[in-house]
């Protein structure tokens, strides 16, 4: 994961704002969220941490970072019930945001808006290397967004690419290493070469 240096955010504050924390598979964003949850924990601020009920890998409730660093959370099905839970705590932590409705935009602002400290975790693309869900606005409407790096498993520079080792073109597929892999641009735009090259080779024997 890359280093970077937090140095104006104060747990000790009652302001609203929006932080995103975005990037690729495997590039520590739980683990960043968890960190800021932690602290703000530490300075005695009431946390109210949510997660989509779908993402059920790790912990059916629990947030889970890939390197197994835990901390409570409560599954939502749907973003309205973020607001709805969220009520009388100083900083509400969502995970896995891409996976929740459009709906997470106007609610993260209203939150914000009443005072509330917000820290979001999310993948910013898909395997397609498009936009995801909700993660562009989100972006958009934060008032501190912070871009986290994996390593790429093929030339060890940074990695902001998920690329989908197995087949399957559903834009949500819960998943790890063996179904991710974090790539830099030049191998991922090889990767998906050769999955081109793979996929009309099997389409030719068929």
């Amino acid at each position: 994961m890359a280093l970077f240096f937090e140095n104006h955010n104060k747990e000790t504050s009652h302001r609203g704002r929006i932080e995103v924390i975005c990037g690729s598979m495997f590039s520590g964003k739980t683990e960043e969220l968890i960190r800021r949850i932690r602290r703000a924990k530490f300075a005695k601020q009431r946390v109210e941490i949510f997660k989509p009920s779908i993402d059920i890998r790790y912990s059916e409730e629990d947030v889970v970072s890939h390197d197994s660093h835990t901390i409570s959370s409560t599954p939502v099905d749907s973003s309205g019930s973020i607001l709805l839970l969220s009520s009388e705590v100083d900083v509400v932590g969502i995970d896995e945001a891409q996976f929740f409705d459009k709906g997470i935009v106007r609610i993260c602002n209203q939150i914000a808006d009443n005072g509330t400290r917000v820290i979001i975790a999310g993948l910013d693309m898909d395997f397609k290397g498009k936009p995801f869900g909700a993660m562009p606005e989100l972006c958009a409407i934060a008032d501190e967004v912070t871009k986290v790096h994996a390593i790429c498993v093929k030339c060890g520079e940074l990695a902001v690419y998920s690329h989908r080792t197995v087949k399957g073109e559903k834009q949500i597929m819960l998943g790890e290493t063996s179904e991710y892999e974090p790539l830099c641009r030049r191998c991922y735009l090889e990767a998906l070469e050769k999955d081109k090259k793979s996929s009309s080779i099997l389409q030719n024997k068929t």
